[in-house]
């Protein structure tokens, strides 16, 4: 933003309270997901991310930068001595009658301590799976998978791609009175009313695979698993998924095929992952154009390109998924007991009519819903 009004920062410690209350508020009327607060030689900047991009919105005098480093840090109960260590803290925010769950983050740099706020809305509405950008064929492939009694559903796609809002509109259609849900997450982000959910707390040792394991003495019907991070909550989950329950839950890979092969690598045996998995959907979120401004390309009529106006920015406003669903076969179960490597799978897949997310991204291209750019810079033509 080339003209971003300065926020005005107060040399006192009452004034930094205000001034972080205004930057917080500024934040999430302005549907930003993360606060960056970095320390330079001469200044700071004040940075949001929004629709994923990170964006200037300041650069107020360095001389105030320690009292709302310091406000920040006692508001999340950090040690506001300590400077010379990372820190991770926590505070809730009202905003709009919600509650706001903000996890603080700090390090120290060559210029002072920098600070990441994540906002997260706790209370936030879950949309329908519809509204997630799921081509109609994919939905159905979704619903099928989370429909069965028992068995492993994975949703794979880097940070921030939306992953957790897939689940908990998955969640959502089975959330019923006959059913035990039950989370565990990182923190949790979205309220499920009716599921049992459980923040895991490393420092006491409440870890994903302790939390887990609680979860299975609990009775559960459907298990959410925030993030399958090491091999003993991967094998956990698997034998979870063997044992009568559906389990669902997310892991860092760049498309569907390769989450398989990551689950051996992680030492979840192959005939495991076989009979486990049934169904992998990965995602990016792209930029949704504004729909006020958005002009056809020179090229191509059906082709929108970003313009910008008054309601967006630099034409775009909001995002949306971009989906590649692969539902395991018994071919793919094949492959996958014969230790193919992913290239192998994800070229059956494809035979079986799996899209890669270029050409799910495609697909918004031609609907007008997503730039070309967009598609190009968050998706490789695998």
């Amino acid at each position: 933003m080339s003209t971003t009004p300065q926020l005005l920062l107060p040399h006192h410690q009452g004034g930094a309270v205000q001034q972080l209350d205004e930057l917080l508020l500024r934040a999430l009327n302005a549907g930003a997901s993360d606060v960056h607060v970095e320390p330079g030689a001469d200044s700071f900047r004040l940075r949001f991310r929004i629709d994923g991009r990170l964006q200037v919105v300041a650069h107020p005098p360095l001389a105030l930068r320690d009292a709302m480093v310091s406000r920040i840090k006692v508001m999340a109960r950090m040690d506001i001595a300590e400077k010379r260590l990372p820190q991770d803290g926590r505070l809730q925010y009202p905003f709009q009658g919600q509650t706001i769950d903000v996890r603080v983050s700090s390090i120290p740099t060559v210029h002072g301590e920098k600070i990441v706020m994540r906002l997260l809305n706790f209370c936030q509405e879950r949309p329908a799976l519809s509204a997630l950008g799921l081509e109609a064929e994919d939905e159905a492939l979704l619903r099928k998978a989370i429909s069965r009694p028992h068995g492993m559903v994975l949703v794979t796609g880097p940070t921030g791609s939306g992953k957790t809002l897939s689940l908990y509109s998955c969640l959502e259609l089975i959330n019923r009175e006959d059913q035990n849900l039950a989370c565990v997450e990182d923190p949790c982000e979205i309220y499920l009313p009716g599921a049992n959910q459980v923040n895991i707390h490393e420092r006491a040792g409440l870890t994903f695979a302790s939390a887990l394991r609680a979860l299975l003495r609990q009775d559960p019907d459907v298990i959410m698993v925030g993030e399958i991070r090491d091999a003993e909550t991967a094998e956990i989950a698997v034998q979870a998924a063997h044992t009568g329950h559906l389990v669902l839950s997310t892991l860092h890979t760049n498309d569907a095929p390769s989450t398989l092969e990551r689950l051996r690598h992680m030492g979840v045996a192959p005939y495991q992952v076989a009979s486990s998995v049934h169904f992998v959907l990965a995602q990016r979120l792209v930029r949704r154009l504004c729909v006020h401004c958005k002009a056809p390309t020179p090229q191509s009529p059906q082709i929108y390109q970003a313009r910008g106006c008054a309601l967006c920015d630099r034409g775009y406003k909001g995002r949306v998924g971009i989906f590649q669903a692969m539902p395991v076969s018994a071919t793919l179960q094949q492959l996958i007991l014969q230790g193919s490597d992913a290239s192998t799978l994800s070229a059956q897949a494809q035979q079986e009519g799996m899209r890669s997310l270029r050409e799910a991204g495609w697909r918004k291209v031609l609907q007008g819903v997503t730039s070309a750019q967009e598609v190009l810079s968050l998706t490789h033509d695998a």
